[in-house]
């Protein structure tokens, strides 16, 4: 069955993956790179190519979406997914169901910071970065490594996960709490796991410790730039830019236009209230 690690892009999913790739899947938890490959990103094109489905055909795609996740489903294990796409289900297209999906991670950000992180990210102006994060997306439209995935709008996006509330299969994890208590958050994670795995918590003391040594903010962040991982993009002037694919803490406070806060507040009042941002 599969737990998702559900989030809008650049709100800490790769942390977080970080964090239960190293506890879970090696014997002293210690973080490399090489574990990351065990939660896979859905929708992904490799999948869908796996089962003969034309990646060019969008309609194809989104209804054989349940398809493509049994194939994680062969046995009785949880297996960890992460995506982006809004959880988006009617008659056409439904993103997944009771039979394949056991619960929810869902990590969100201040959207305020999301706005000056994609702005850096993209290289996009803040107007743009702000426009976005208002409107319904879609990721990977135009590129050829990465498959297409229904974003929605920041709003939609963190809506929809909310369903699995009502059957005690969600859990919300802030970036702001995993970034300045990241001990007592991922504890919180793997209660959360064994919870819908139905089985006594308990943790090792000295993987858990392990984890939380070799993958910090500032200590990832090394390691990206140590294996390279980080990508080269072009800026409007065709100059190349490098940045990494965890994000760069930034102070919203200073870099985000009055007006642009504004009217973000004033869009997303309601969600960030809940959210205690406001």
């Amino acid at each position: 069955m599969i737990v998702w690690l559900a989030s809008y892009p650049k709100s800490g999913n790769t942390f977080v993956r970080s964090l239960l790739s190293s506890y879970i899947f090696s014997k002293d938890g210690n973080f490399n790179f090489d574990l990351l490959t065990n939660i896979k990103q859905f929708p992904d094109n490799s999948l869908f190519k796996q089962l003969g489905i034309d990646i060019n055909n969008e309609e194809e795609m989104f209804k054989n979406y349940i398809n493509t996740q049994k194939i994680f489903n062969k046995n009785d294990s949880i297996r960890f997914l992460k995506t982006h796409s809004c959880f988006h289900n009617n008659e056409k297209f439904k993103f997944t169901d009771r039979h394949n999906t056991l619960g929810v991670i869902y990590i969100v950000r201040d959207p305020r910071n999301i706005v000056t992180s994609f702005a850096h990210h993209f290289q996009i102006t803040p107007e743009q970065a702000y426009e976005n994060l208002l409107s319904h997306q879609y990721l990977g439209k135009s590129s050829d490594r990465h498959c297409i995935t229904y974003l929605g709008s920041w709003k939609h996006h963190f809506e929809s996960w909310k369903v699995f509330r009502r059957f005690n299969k969600y859990l919300l994890v802030k970036y702001e709490d995993l970034i300045n208590d990241t001990e007592k958050t991922f504890l919180n994670i793997l209660k959360f796991i064994a919870h819908l795995g139905r089985v006594k918590f308990s943790y090792d003391e000295k993987k858990f410790e392990n984890t939380l040594k070799t993958t910090g903010f500032e200590k990832m962040q090394k390691l990206e730039a140590e294996e390279s991982f980080v990508e080269a993009k072009e800026n409007k002037h065709g100059q190349k830019i490098k940045f990494f694919n965890m994000g760069i803490q930034n102070d919203w406070k200073k870099l985000l236009d009055p007006k642009i806060r504004g009217n973000l507040e004033r869009e997303l009042e309601n969600e960030m209230k809940e959210l205690n941002y406001l």
